[in-house]
């Protein structure tokens, strides 16, 4: 009995032991840095004069953020003027096109691949691509639109704030919209066909079986894409960065219009400043903004839900 109650105990520590890896891996990488990232934005600390002058100074770096900081609400809404122009954009087209190709089953495999492909690319690939096609002197675009007549002169798209802005928002379009297209087909699978064709016999026309039937039962979906869509659209960095790369100009050029509030995090804290920990208030400045958000957004969404 005593081997029995032995062996049992022994048993019962091997799960515990097999989960203490991933434990101390998420302790070092995600735990720590967070206390400690938040611990040095309540501090002076600058990267040049060192950590051990660094003082501790409260939430100064927070009350400056958020009440003398006219670049971060700069930032801020930018992130929200893409995201409220790309988002539909994304939903939308998503949905139609998984609607489409949906019927088109023995080719969709094929559209499906194209649609994607931008996806995998790589951020800095896509970048230098369109930096390229809409160079104001070499560009492909200006070219085919000077050729065809349609322009006499070639366009500036990255100089000036309110092209460069639609270029940024083309090319997320063009980046995700093959993401949002699984997503939709995935969901799409899920409908039984018994009850399109129920309301087909009824009656209902297409227009009506996609409005009453289709949309109602990709609503789960919907919610999903817009929420991870609003917390992405707060990480947007790679594709405003990339894209002006290769232009002598200042973070988030021509007139700020591309400065997100991930590339104000980055220029304050690696790029043309080094006080790591203002940059680091920054960082939870825009944590606590993307919380605010989202369980705005959620609440809404949950109300309609139950209002319907």
């Amino acid at each position: 009995m005593k081997k029995a109650n032995l062996s049992s105990k022994s048993l019962k520590k091997w799960p515990y032991i097999f989960l203490l890896p991933y434990f101390i891996f998420y302790f070092m990488f995600f735990i720590f840095p967070t206390i400690y990232s938040f611990l040095i934005s309540l501090t002076d600390w600058d990267s040049v004069v060192g950590a051990a002058n660094r003082n501790f100074v409260g939430f100064v770096n927070y009350v400056k953020l958020f009440t003398r900081d006219k670049l971060f609400y700069k930032s801020l809404s930018n992130t929200f003027m893409f995201m409220i122009i790309y988002i539909p954009i994304l939903i939308l087209g998503g949905l139609l096109l998984a609607v489409l190709l949906y019927k088109l089953k023995k080719t969709s495999r094929l559209f499906q691949t194209i649609n994607v492909l931008p996806y995998i690319t790589t951020p800095v690939a896509i970048g230098i691509i369109f930096s390229f096609l809409f160079d104001w002197s070499t560009g492909i675009i200006n070219n085919i639109l000077i050729q065809t007549g349609i322009l006499e002169e070639g366009i500036n798209w990255l100089g000036s704030g309110t092209t460069a802005r639609l270029v940024v928002i083309l090319l997320i379009v063009w980046k995700n919209l093959g993401y949002y297209l699984l997503i939709y087909l995935a969901g799409l699978s899920t409908i039984p066909e018994d009850i399109s064709e129920a309301a087909m016999v009824d009656g209902a026309n297409k227009f009506q079986v996609f409005w009453r039937i289709t949309v109602p039962y990709l609503k789960p979906i919907t919610i999903f894409l817009v929420l991870t869509s609003i917390i992405s659209g707060f990480q947007l960095f790679d594709e405003p960065y990339l894209l002006f790369s290769n232009i002598n100009s200042s973070v988030g050029e021509p007139e700020r219009s591309c400065l997100t509030s991930m590339i104000y995090f980055f220029d304050q804290t690696f790029k043309s400043s080094t006080r790591l920990g203002y940059g680091a208030a920054v960082s939870y400045g825009i944590f606590v903004i993307v919380l605010i958000v989202s369980m705005i957004v959620s609440k809404i969404v949950n109300k309609k839900g139950a209002d319907a």
